[in-house]
C-alpha cells in the first residue's frame, strides 16, 4: 500500500511522520545545555570531572595571592561551584522530565482522538519489523484494545523513549553533589598537605578516572576517551598558565 500524505500528519506520509516523531523524542530526552547521561552515577562522574578541572584553574589564578587569601578564594569559589553543579543537575533533570511528560500527554490525546491514524502508525512500525498478513492484524488489534498498553508502545516505538532510564531530578542532583564535593574534599586535603602542588595531584587522577567511568557508561573505547580527557585537561590548564605569563609582560 503506497504511503500517501495525510492531513493529520500535516501533509506528510506515515514514515515521514514517524521519523519526525522519533527526532522529537530524542530532543525531549536530551539536555538543553549539553548532552548528559541521565542518572545518579553519570551525574557523579560528570561533576567529579568538571570540578577537578575547575579546581585546578581556580588554583592557578589564586596561587599568586598570599596563602590565607588564596586558600579562602579557592574554597569559597569551589563551595559556590558545588552548589551550582548540584542545582544545575536538578534543574536539567526536572526540565527533561517536564518535556517527556508533555510528550506523554500529547500522545495520550492522539490515542483518544485519532485512533485510525495511530493504527496506521502501528501498522508502519510493525510492518518494518517483518509482521504481515493475519499476524499483523492480530498484533494491531491486541495493541489497540488497551489504551495504556498502546501508549507505552507508541512512546517506545514511535518516539524512541525509554522512561525507566530517567531518574528523579533530586536523585540525579545528589550524584552531582557527591561528585563535586569529592573533588573539593580531595583537593582540599592535598592542598593542605602540599600547598604548592597538592591540587594537581588530586585533580588530574580524578579528572581521568571520571572520564574513564563516563566512557564505560557510554560504552565507548577507553583509550581514545582517556587521551581526549587528558588533552582537554592539559589544554585548559596550559591556556590559563600562558595567559597569566602573557599578562605579566
Amino acid at each position: 500500500m503506497p504511503h500517501l500524505p495525510s492531513e493529520h500528519f500535516h501533509g506528510k506520509t506515515v514514515p515521514e511522520h514517524l521519523f519526525d516523531a522519533r527526532k522529537k523524542g530524542m530532543q525531549a530526552s536530551a539536555e538543553i545545555h549539553g548532552t548528559e547521561i541521565s542518572g545518579q552515577k553519570a551525574a557523579f562522574a560528570d561533576a567529579l570531572r568538571d570540578s577537578a578541572l575547575v579546581m585546578v584553574l581556580i588554583f592557578e589564578v589564586s596561587k599568586h595571592l598570599p596563602y590565607p587569601q588564596s586558600a579562602t578564594l579557592l574554597f569559597l569559589v569551589l563551595g559556590g561551584w558545588v552548589l551550582w553543579k548540584t542545582s544545575r543537575s536538578a534543574l536539567l533533570g526536572w526540565a527533561r522530565l517536564e518535556r517527556l511528560h508533555r510528550l506523554i500527554e500529547e500522545e495520550r490525546w492522539e490515542i483518544q482522538h485519532h485512533r485510525p491514524q495511530e493504527r496506521e502508525e502501528l501498522m508502519e512500525i510493525y510492518q518494518a519489523k517483518g509482521f504481515e498478513g493475519e499476524l499483523l492484524t492480530q498484533v494491531l488489534d491486541v495493541l489497540m484494545s488497551d489504551d495504556n498498553r498502546l501508549l507505552e508502545v507508541m512512546l517506545t516505538e514511535e518516539l524512541g523513549l525509554s522512561l525507566e532510564t530517567y531518574e528523579h531530578p533530586l536523585k540525579q542532583a545528589s550524584g552531582a553533589f557527591l561528585g563535586s564535593l569529592t573533588a573539593m574534599i580531595s583537593g582540599g586535603i592535598l592542598y593542605y598537605l602540599f600547598p604548592s602542588f597538592g591540587v594537581y595531584i588530586a585533580a588530574l587522577p580524578l579528572f581521568l578516572i571520571a572520564g574513564a567511568w563516563t566512557a564505560k557508561m557510554e560504552k565507548i573505547r577507553l583509550l581514545p576517551s582517556f587521551l581526549w580527557n587528558f588533552a582537554v585537561f592539559t589544554v585548559s590548564l596550559g591556556f590559563v598558565y600562558f595567559m597569566q605569563e602573557l599578562l605579566k609582560q
